[in-house]
């Protein structure tokens, strides 16, 4: 049975190293491919323990972190992020960013990811922001690298209330295994009235 633990700003600091090495394990599969930097990972969470509103909800079986998800009002991240927001005329300050959740493979189909965004999504509304907002990768869907099992999570997002907002995005870059670093579009989803 999966426990849940939340943690703000620093408090998610002594798991920093078991949390960067979760996110290269899972962002290494489909759709991310990433290939992953343990240095960068710590480096990349930073942003969150240096800012109290920043949310860490942490995954466990026992003592082990099988799983994360991080969230933070969109005031609080990088320009890059707010920029899609303010060019669709909505203000960032009404918004709450989640960012990534990675869960191992064999936890996955337990009700992880509705506790991931029951969350977040609480924690949006207990600092009075009436939308949250995510970004997934695009992939082509004939990329030879999809596993043939691959299952999407689309249809979970909509059944959340989130919507897939099409031209409105951002671009990331991570390495690819055999390919170096390669630009990726993320496209935005969201739930809540702008």
């Amino acid at each position: 049975m999966l426990r849940f633990s939340l943690h703000r700003g620093n408090e998610a600091a002594p798991h920093l190293d078991a949390i960067a090495a979760l996110r290269c394990e899972v962002f290494a599969d489909w759709p991310y491919l990433y290939e992953g930097d343990v240095d960068y990972e710590r480096r990349y969470l930073a942003r969150y323990l240096d800012c109290p509103r920043a949310l860490c909800v942490l995954a466990r079986e026992g003592d082990e972190i099988v799983g994360v998800s991080t969230g933070v009002p969109l005031l609080d991240d990088n320009a890059g992020f707010q920029r899609p927001f303010i060019e669709r005329g909505i203000d960032p300050a009404r918004v709450f960013y989640c960012g990534e959740s990675v869960l191992r493979r064999a936890f996955r189909g337990q009700g992880a990811g509705h506790a991931f965004f029951d969350h977040r999504e609480a924690e949006a509304q207990g600092l009075g922001l009436p939308i949250t907002a995510f970004c997934a990768v695009d992939r082509d869907p004939d990329d030879p690298r999809r596993p043939p099992d691959h299952r999407g999570n689309d249809v979970f997002w909509t059944r959340r209330g989130y919507r897939r907002q099409p031209g409105m995005h951002c671009e990331l870059d991570w390495p690819e295994p055999g390919r170096g670093d390669c630009t990726h579009r993320l496209t935005f989803w969201l739930r809540g009235t702008p």
